[in-house]
């Protein structure tokens, strides 16, 4: 399948190809072009001629736009949500969740669309300035380059575009290197439902090479970027010479902290939830478990009953399990961390096999705090690590010794504890008594640290991706 550029979908000027696997099968689905420097000018010259009359476009007639789309997401939904299940590795009825997501979201966003509403600033004020007028408002950046991760792309995908498109910003999509058949047909159907020319356009290209391209390049005007945060540093640095802004949501090592009286019952079905739905390969998931010591064994025990359930099972079949991770080499580096974590003390309770792509659903008990895995080695993986602590001081260090700060899960019945942990953790987004796998499409969504920069959401999208104009009037009071 070709990249889209100004309305066509054409190869790469070199001929260049990558192909796009089936991570369960290991056979090949496509060939998509591997972009470079032309092409990538290419874009960025029809994106920024159509910035011009696009920016002007009233928002009711992008709105309407954006429901056409909708429409036709809507008629294509199982086709998208299989596409999305061969090239990902991913469960089919987590794809059809993934899509459905794409009305959900565009919806929401749409809806603020038609209410970003400007303000005039109070004449008289301040002392001198009784006869002028100030009128604020918000117009669109200009050219931004939306950077997708592998593990969900249609709600990136949403997450990004909707907003960007909506405030009258021009887009240059980056699907993940190993899947971006989904995203291109997205394309397909935005081309179809009457967006101009240039509006839209999706190269396609190795994240090394590409997105160094994008960052790096003066007629683009902001990066909106999800992926790790080995990758987001880089891309700021290369972005920073042109002042372009930059907005990223980046990796996390999001603590799970259960306490003595927490319903363990609940606390294991979130935990078994959150960390293995695509295969555990979600920034937002719990990946390190901190228990107190007076519940440590029956929360092993519960989890360890629960967990031995799971299977691998093939991504396109209807029955429960976990599909694989989005390649061999992604299983490969999960293999390697559980290795580490066992060398460093840790105990295998559970799984921790390989084959291909697929990764056994894994416990590891007794990790010591010291280990890589209770700090800042992020596992993309099906894999608990487990330790436990005595004091909540204990916990809330260990907890805050990260690099990331993404998000954090308590778990008690007391408010005041609640309230303890809520205010001590250095973390983005804190969840009472469920997973921090929790995101709406409303909430402003955003780490701490080297976990990003920015928020995304209806909540505030609208703001990160337009800046604010003021008009004077002076002295026409």
């Amino acid at each position: 399948m070709n990249m889209l550029i100004n309305g066509a979908f054409v190869p790469s000027v070199t001929g260049a190809q990558i192909e796009v696997t089936d991570p369960y099968r290991g056979t090949i689905l496509d060939r998509v072009p591997a972009a470079g420097q032309e092409d990538v000018d290419k874009a960025v010259q029809a994106a920024a001629e159509a910035f011009c009359g696009w920016s002007q476009t009233p928002v009711y007639d992008r709105v309407c736009l954006a429901r056409r789309f909708l429409e036709l997401v809507d008629a294509n939904r199982e086709e998208l949500a299989a596409c999305l299940s061969r090239e990902s590795g991913k469960k089919i009825a987590q794809s059809r969740i993934e899509v459905n997501n794409i009305l959900l979201s565009w919806n929401l966003f749409m809806e603020k669309a038609r209410h970003l509403y400007g303000t005039i600033l109070t004449p008289g004020a301040e002392a001198n300035q009784a006869h002028h007028l100030v009128t604020v408002s918000r117009v669109p950046l200009g050219v931004i380059a939306c950077i997708l991760p592998f593990n969900f792309p249609c709600n990136l995908f949403s997450q990004k575009v909707a907003p960007a498109l909506l405030s009258g910003n021009c887009v240059i999509v980056k699907p993940a290197t190993d899947n971006p058949l989904t995203v291109l047909r997205l394309g397909a159907l935005l081309q179809q439902a009457g967006f101009p020319d240039g509006t839209i356009q999706i190269l396609t290209g190795r994240g090394s090479s590409l997105g160094d391209m994008l960052a790096s390049h003066p007629r683009i005007d902001a990066i909106s970027l999800t992926g790790s945060s080995e990758v987001g540093i880089h891309v700021a640095k290369t972005a920073a010479p042109t002042l372009k802004k930059v907005m990223l949501e980046l990796g996390g090592n999001d603590p799970f902290i259960v306490l003595p009286d927490a319903d363990l019952d609940k606390a294991v079905k979130e935990a078994i939830t959150a960390r293995f739905f695509y295969s555990g390969q979600i920034c937002c998931a719990p990946k390190r478990y901190l228990v107190h010591k007076e519940i440590y064994e029956a929360f092993l025990e519960k989890l360890t009953k629960e967990v031995s359930k799971i299977r691998c099972t093939d991504p396109m079949s209807e029955e429960d399990g976990m599909g694989t991770l989005i390649s061999e080499r992604a299983a490969k580096k999960v293999e390697e961390q559980i290795a580490l974590t066992l060398s460093q003390g840790g105990k295998l309770v559970l799984g921790g096999q390989r084959k291909g792509a697929a990764v056994e659903a894994t416990i590891l008990r007794d990790v010591p705090h010291e280990a890589d895995i209770m700090h800042d080695m992020e596992v993309f993986g099906p894999v608990i690590p487990v330790t436990s602590f005595e004091t909540d001081e204990e916990a809330i260090a260990l907890a805050n010794a990260s690099v990331y700060g993404l998000g954090a899960a308590v778990f008690t019945r007391r408010i005041d504890l609640a309230s303890l942990y809520a205010r001590k953790l250095e973390d983005g987004g804190i969840v009472i008594n469920g997973s921090s796998y929790f995101r709406t499409f409303e909430m402003p969504f955003g780490g701490w640290k080297t976990s990003g920069i920015g928020n995304e959401g209806v909540f505030i999208t609208f703001d990160e991706m337009t800046k604010i104009k003021n008009v004077v009037l002076k002295g026409i009071l």
